[in-house]
């Protein structure tokens, strides 16, 4: 293992962890972690918080591999303290570089049939920081090389921290999933912390987009970022009528729906044109209806995405450090984070928090 950068590190540290049958995080000490071979020992700068971990802080659902204790926080960035034993100066890394951390890399196994077909957020076999298993809401972790990407200059720790995830998915879903070109007409429903990027994602592509959500302030950030008043639906409007008002019935190519109710995705089926596609990726919602009789009378699409890959990462911290994109993002403290679940429970969030270590 290589020196560390810094003073000698610590043997303990303090984390926000979920312990099964307890709703609430705790904070406690616990050791920090041993590299393994193929790790990096990092340092961290900055953690996203999402709604995903309220999910997994209030859901007991819980598959069989999850940790009976595990350290919540699946988002993001630190700085390089150490390499595992097997990695080389050639492995494009070194001691020093402030990376961000895609947190289920995959096993990365050529026998593994997700990660042998470019899927590793799909793998069943490899880690998944803050996942089940312990992440990033501590003073230290260890990333699998195969999960670490540069963070490129002009890009803060905090953007990088929630680029892992809510810029990464937003990226994956309208690039890798929907095929979004610039011919298409997409209707984007919410513009949350995941619906804001695929909005600046899907601007960046040259597409003409529709959007709709529920908070005005958002739908004001959508205007400012340059989508056309008149392209907004107004709070409390009826989708369904005002894309017939508009003019857009039968122009519309693609649905995003990054809401996932009822309501958004028996909108999609009847508003997107003949032979279109639905992109599904919030799930506010467990359960929605197929209109079977739309899908097939209109031989439409309904496509699903989840996460991404350090391919998708790399380009969305390259387009954020070349101002193409802006994560809607706040800082915080890494105590804060009680209180942050409290308020995205409460919906007052706009875009993401980052709770900043240093």
């Amino acid at each position: 293992m290589s020196s560390p950068s810094h003073s000698s590190i610590p043997e303990t540290m303090h984390a926000w962890r979920k312990h099964r049958g307890n709703m609430e995080p705790v904070w406690e000490s616990i050791p920090v972690p041993t590299l393994h071979p193929t790790g990096l020992l990092i340092k961290l700068l900055a953690a996203g918080v999402c709604r995903s971990d309220h999910n997994l802080l209030t859901n007991e659902s819980q598959p069989s591999w999850f940790r009976p204790k595990f350290t919540l926080g699946h988002e993001g960035c630190g700085r390089i303290e150490a390499l595992g034993s097997s990695l080389s100066p050639t492995c494009g890394f070194a001691v020093g570089d402030v990376i961000a951390m895609l947190a289920v890399p995959g096993c990365g196994a050529a026998s593994c049939e997700e990660c042998g077909n470019d899927l590793p957020q799909l793998c069943l076999n490899g880690y998944r920081s803050g996942i089940g298993m312990d992440g990033f809401f501590a003073s230290y972790c260890v990333l699998d090389v195969r999960g670490a990407v540069k963070v490129p200059v002009g890009v803060s720790p905090s953007q990088a921290a929630v680029a892992t995830d809510a810029v990464t998915t937003a990226y994956h879903a309208v690039h890798r999933r929907g095929r979004i070109t610039a011919p298409d007409v997409v209707f984007l429903f919410g513009l949350g912390g995941l619906g804001f990027n695929a909005l600046q994602v899907i601007r960046a592509i040259g597409v003409r987009v529709l959007v709709s959500d529920v908070k005005q302030e958002n739908l004001d950030a959508a205007v400012e970022l340059g989508v056309p008043k008149e392209d907004c639906v107004p709070v409390g409007k009826g989708v369904r009528e005002w894309v017939e008002e508009s003019g857009w019935q039968g122009k519309i190519s693609v649905v995003a729906d990054f809401v996932g109710t009822a309501q958004t995705f028996s909108d999609a089926q009847h508003i997107v044109r003949q032979a279109g596609r639905i992109l599904c990726v919030g799930t506010l919602n467990h359960e929605n209806t197929v209109h079977m009789k739309i899908g097939i009378r209109k031989r439409l699409d309904i496509i699903f995405s989840y996460g991404g890959q350090t391919g998708d990462l790399k380009e969305s911290l390259d387009l954020i450090a070349k101002g193409v994109l802006n994560p809607m993002v706040t800082d915080g403290k890494l105590e804060d984070f009680p209180k942050v679940m409290k308020q995205l429970e409460a919906g007052t969030v706009q875009g993401r928090v980052a709770l900043l270590f240093e």
